[in-house]
């Protein structure tokens, strides 16, 4: 499993999130970069992604939905604000209406997620920061540790193919 790491600090309203892959930053990127791949592990396996637009570039959109098992469907969306290509890049994350319009009602989390060498391997370190600990106690109650962890423990299976 990757994911070696979670932090919760709801006095920093942050969640922290760390995992090791067996193989380099740039392949590691390429899962984010290709809608295609990112679909395969944005999401838990039992409610899997569809990413509709695709901009990862400064000022650039990613939408998407998950289906749940049920067929029930959750659109989200990412506002693009840094890009270091390979290294990494940052965005907020909401959860949106079916047209992908921002769902007031939901928290919207400011994200950074960053690749390093590590072992050789990449560490990658996912920060998630939300507006009050009470936004980030919302999505703890909803399974984001959960939800994330089995996301990125997918990423293993996908590099491997």
């Amino acid at each position: 499993m990757p994911v070696t790491d979670v932090q919760q600090d709801l006095d920093n309203r942050t969640l922290t999130i760390t995992a090791d892959f067996d193989a380099p930053v740039e392949r590691i990127w390429q899962v984010y970069a290709d809608p295609r791949q990112l679909e395969k592990v944005w999401g838990p396996p039992t409610y899997p992604a569809t990413v509709i637009d695709h901009a990862l570039t400064v000022g650039g959109r990613v939408t998407y939905f998950m289906t749940g098992p049920d067929g029930d469907k959750f659109a989200g969306y990412w506002q693009v604000t840094t890009v270091d290509e390979p290294r990494g890049f940052s965005f907020d994350d909401g959860f949106a209406d079916e047209d992908f319009n921002p769902n007031p009602a939901m928290p919207v989390s400011k994200n950074v997620f960053t690749f390093a060498e590590h072992d050789g391997g990449t560490r990658a370190t996912y920060v998630s920061t939300y507006e009050s600990a009470e936004a980030l106690q919302q999505v703890l109650d909803m399974g984001v540790v959960e939800g994330a962890s089995a996301s990125i423990n997918q990423i293993d299976d996908l590099i491997a193919a």
